[in-house]
């Protein structure tokens, strides 16, 4: 089994996230690529780059995992019997075995894998520019310009507005 997880590269897997080098980049268990596959294709059958075109879009570009993730993983996955390749138009397409079917995540438990939380999931983007915001309001309420606090209050007061007029929105 050491041989196989060499083989196949077991361990974290470099996902772009598409702001340049470094920045914006995190990485993936794993398990998260293939539970990602096996959701993927409980929704339909699909080839490869199709997979790693629709994480892309269905994460707003967050996550783009390479060929070199999808591809092994796929192969480990047809090896255990959980997916099931067909030539289709000079594609390998690939789809779900009945135990690949029995494998896939729940849809209704916590969500698809692409979807569960990360250092740039909406949840830690939104407090990230909450925290912003706080630091930029404290610099300002220590101004002594009347029309820049002024200005600032109405700012604030139109923020606050507007988030609450999202959670009526539900």
């Amino acid at each position: 089994m050491h041989g196989q997880r060499s083989r196949h590269g077991y361990g974290r897997h470099e996902m772009r996230g598409g702001r340049g080098h470094g920045y914006g980049r995190h990485r993936v268990r794993r398990g998260d690529v293939r539970s990602a596959i096996l959701a993927l294709l409980d929704d339909r059958p699909m080839h490869g780059y199709e997979m790693i075109q629709e994480l892309e879009e269905r994460t707003g570009g967050r996550w783009t995992p390479s060929a070199g993730s999808i591809y092994p993983t796929l192969q480990l996955l047809e090896d255990e019997g959980l997916v099931t390749p067909e030539e289709v138009d000079g594609r390998k397409v690939y789809s779900l075995t009945d135990a690949g079917k029995e494998a896939a995540p729940e849809r209704s438990e916590g969500g698809r894998p692409w979807e569960q939380g990360d250092e740039d999931s909406p949840r830690h983007e939104a407090r990230k520019e909450m925290f912003k915001l706080m630091g930029a309001a404290k610099q300002l309420a220590r101004a002594d310009d009347e029309e820049q606090l002024n200005k600032a209050t109405e700012i604030l007061k139109d923020a606050r507005r507007k988030l609450y007029g999202l959670l009526a929105e539900e």
